[in-house]
């Protein structure tokens, strides 16, 4: 596939603070790729900097083929699109003056009712900005990033302060987005929501990218990536279960065992259970998340000097 975003060997300070660390990673075309991890890990600097907004200290980035840093505003623009994470507009103008407004940068455009409506805020045409809601603001901006009909388009945190039912509009809005060939670039730092949407993720900290891979690949990598807890009676003895083959890790807390274990638990347990003759209160089964995921791996690679980047994606492994 083609690449809409390379990143080779990128480091970016404010001062003493290293905010980007050597950073390299590949976003494909046509795909959701998720740059996720906590508040500070790094994630906006390296969007700004392959925006062109900030100049990185080291490193080189291509664009869709551009250079951020000499490719002319108006050519970058025409097939970038952003809504970054501070983003504000004049309170009193109106979601259709804003989106003519905008759609004044582009030769041509998307039918702008058309996108208004799509993303439900079609009767808010005549609304003036200050009086929309967190979610509504934040779809307006997602309009924005798209009126062009960009080949790629970066959302900074989109769903931030959003409630649930905004948060899976615009989950479901991303899908249709790249099903239409455009590239995603998220940043997040929700890690259900990288592991819903996102074709690939790279995990950063502290500016570093500690591991880049599809997610369900990423919580794959854990020891014991599947669970299953039931309250058990006053009695029962936790020993035999740490015997089975697949388990890897018993735990018991006020009568609520807890075993972690291979893809095959859940079968493994019930069976054991129903051989000892015991019926189990609240029993479930669920799988790790990508946030256990990140921080496992966080913890592999302290210390390290080499980081868990997948060789058949990504052949350059050095601050990976």
């Amino acid at each position: 596939m083609d690449t809409a975003l390379s990143i080779r060997s990128l480091r970016k300070s404010y001062g003493d603070t290293v905010a980007v660390d050597n950073l390299s990673l590949e976003v494909e075309e046509g795909e959701i790729f998720g740059l996720i991890g906590p508040n500070g890990a790094g994630k906006t600097t390296t969007v700004e900097c392959a925006l062109g907004l900030q100049s990185p200290d080291a490193g080189t980035l291509r664009v869709l083929g551009m250079d951020p840093q000499t490719t002319s505003a108006r050519t970058f623009y025409g097939r970038v699109g952003v809504q970054l994470q501070d983003a504000a507009l004049p309170p009193r103008l109106r979601v259709r003056e804003a989106v003519d407004l905008f759609g004044s940068f582009y030769p041509t455009t998307l039918n702008r009712e058309d996108l208004l409506d799509r993303w439900g805020l079609g009767d808010k045409r005549d609304s003036a900005f200050d009086t929309l809601s967190g979610g509504q603001k934040q779809r307006l901006f997602v309009v924005l990033a798209l009126l062009h009909d960009p080949d790629l388009v970066i959302l900074d945190e989109v769903s931030t302060g959003l409630d649930p039912d905004a948060r899976q509009t615009i989950r479901n809005q991303l899908r249709e987005i790249r099903d239409g060939g455009t590239t995603v670039l998220l940043v997040t730092h929700f890690m259900d929501e990288a592991q819903a949407l996102c074709d690939r993720v790279a995990l950063m900290k502290q500016g570093r990218c500690v591991a880049l891979d599809a997610p369900d690949a990423l919580i794959d990598r854990l020891d014991a990536s599947y669970r299953v807890r039931f309250t058990a009676p006053p009695d029962f003895d936790v020993a035999p279960l740490r015997a089975l083959s697949g388990v890897l890790a018993v735990e018991e807390s006020d009568q609520e065992v807890h075993v972690r274990g291979t893809d095959d638990l859940l079968t493994t347990v019930v069976r054991h259970l129903s051989d000892r003759g015991v019926t189990p209160n609240d029993l479930h089964a669920e799988r790790a998340t990508l946030e256990d995921a990140f921080i496992e791996l966080t913890e592999q690679c302290t210390g390290q000097e080499k980081h868990l980047v997948p060789s058949d994606r990504f052949s350059h492994t050095e601050g990976a």
